[in-house]
């Protein structure tokens, strides 16, 4: 015998028909206009350099978990589009995204995956495992890839602290889709090998929260000295990278006082140390 739900308020057939938890799924079904729809770009060959473009992300991983970090320029072509944007999203209480690449895909992608994992936790009753988060995200960017292959790619960088393994993990992907886990850091975006190469002078295992955080915003200082589409920090205007940490406690992103603290150490350090600090003396 089937239910009565004429009080009910008149939800359409696809809220009361079951399916996997899945959010992605269910409007793939019930409602695909509501999907970002890949297509062919319109315009000219070579328009999408013209739409604002984000870089770069960092993570790595520490003793209490993970840190994820983003500096905040967006640029357009030849311009620098916006100067203060935010690259680094929660996604739930214990993950975290950062992206690169167009932004305006980028961060649909990651509305949409925030409400993936909060309608999978209150389907299921309990949340996807961090493994099972990054796969959800495989398949987002992976769904992606023919805007990529026209110049719209959007990388992103997946963070998380796994309850279950009590440690921070990092995933990185390409614009097919697959993803790999990282050992201790990571970095995304054009401005990246200039991070990461900064990063594999400065990481060593057993940095605190504080330690860490000046590595990396030393590592996208170095990327913001080589890459023009990374910003570096702006003491002008007061603008600093967003520095994010996911522990056991959860998310966390640093108050914008302890950043520009640090990014001022670096900055008065580069005063002495133009070129870096020295390996011998870290």
């Amino acid at each position: 015998m089937s239910a009565d739900v004429s009080d009910w308020g008149g939800l359409p057939a696809g809220f009361l028909t079951p399916g996997p938890p899945s959010f992605l799924d269910f409007l793939t079904r019930h409602a695909p206009d509501a999907l970002p729809a890949p297509g062919p770009l319109p315009g000219a060959a070579g328009a999408a350099a013209e739409i604002p473009h984000g870089t770069t992300i960092v993570a790595a991983t520490y003793a209490d978990g993970v840190l994820l970090a983003g500096d905040r320029r967006i640029t357009q072509g030849n311009l620098i589009a916006h100067r203060e944007a935010e690259k680094v999203f929660p996604t739930d209480e214990y993950s975290a995204v950062g992206i690169s690449g167009t932004v305006g895909l980028a961060v649909e992608m990651v509305r949409l995956f925030q409400l993936e994992l909060e309608h999978y936790e209150k389907v299921e009753g309990v949340p996807l495992s961090l493994v099972g988060k990054a796969n959800r995200l495989t398949a987002m960017v992976r769904g992606n890839l023919g805007m990529a292959m026209q110049g719209l790619a959007v990388i992103p960088l997946f963070v998380g602290y796994d309850l279950a393994a009590g440690r921070g993990r990092i995933f990185s992907f390409e614009p097919a889709g697959a993803h790999s886990e990282e050992r201790d850091f990571a970095a995304t975006g054009s401005g990246s090998p200039f991070a990461r190469g900064a990063l594999k002078k400065l990481y060593r295992p057993g940095l605190d929260a504080h330690e860490l955080t000046l590595a990396v915003v030393q590592a996208l200082y170095d990327a913001a000295e080589e890459d023009t589409a990374t910003g570096g920090p702006d003491p002008t205007r007061g603008l600093y990278p967003v520095v994010t940490l996911i522990t056991r406690d959860g998310y966390h992103r640093l108050p914008d006082e302890e950043t520009a603290e640090a990014a001022r150490a670096v900055v008065e350090q580069r005063r002495d140390r133009p070129d870096g600090p020295w390996t011998a003396a870290l």
